[in-house]
């Protein structure tokens, strides 16, 4: 897959816009009634970077993440400190935070997860080191292990029958660039202006 296993640098993110974006088709009969409809079955993230960076040296520095991922060739991680735990953003995340399965007594296998009012967002790029699981309500500190590349989290011994999973977790968010051109306007000697880059989540 395009993706590189590297994060923006949080300081070049500084003063970044971005929220949920969601897809709605709206069919408007004779009647005036709508249908509504959504091919998405969860939300995608959208930012724009840039605009805040005044430094010449920060500006030097996202040109080099660009052309590193060769525009929008290779997707990366994002830190979008608004949504970026498993808890609100205030708090520390713990064990019993998301459900992320119900142990069966075969299965192995769990793909970590944040629920929004009923909504499921996958979680793919969790952050090294923050992952806590606790199984049927009690943390579990080994036994099992997390790819940090999809997710998944993986017990030695298949959780027991009816046993709710739980996860808590810091994450990064997969995203790619949205144009591939970078415009830089320089102001003085030592500072200058940046166009918004846009940044758009991708499915890994």
């Amino acid at each position: 897959m395009s993706f590189h296993e590297v994060s923006l640098p949080a300081r070049l993110a500084f003063g970044s816009t971005g929220g949920v974006e969601r897809r709605t088709e709206v069919v408007t009969l004779a009647s005036g009634h709508e249908r509504r409809s959504t091919p998405w079955a969860s939300g995608r993230r959208r930012y724009l970077i840039g605009a805040g960076l005044r430094s010449l040296d920060d500006m030097a520095a996202l040109t080099a993440f660009f052309e590193a991922r060769q525009g929008r060739l290779y997707g990366f991680r994002f830190r979008d400190f608004a949504d970026f735990k498993s808890c609100a953003p205030g708090a520390e995340p713990g064990p019993g935070d998301q459900q992320i399965g119900t142990g069966d007594g075969v299965e192995t296998r769990f793909r970590l997860a944040k629920t929004y009012g009923g909504q499921v967002r996958t979680i793919a790029k969790p952050v090294e080191g923050t992952v806590r699981v606790a199984v049927d309500g009690v943390e579990v500190a080994g036994g099992w292990d997390v790819d940090l590349t999809t997710g998944e989290v993986t017990f030695d011994v298949a959780p027991a029958e009816g046993a709710p999973i739980t996860a808590g977790f810091q994450f990064d968010t997969p995203v790619r660039f949205d144009a591939d051109r970078l415009e830089i306007t320089l102001e003085t000697f030592g500072s200058g202006r940046m166009v918004a880059m846009p940044l758009i989540e991708i499915r890994v």
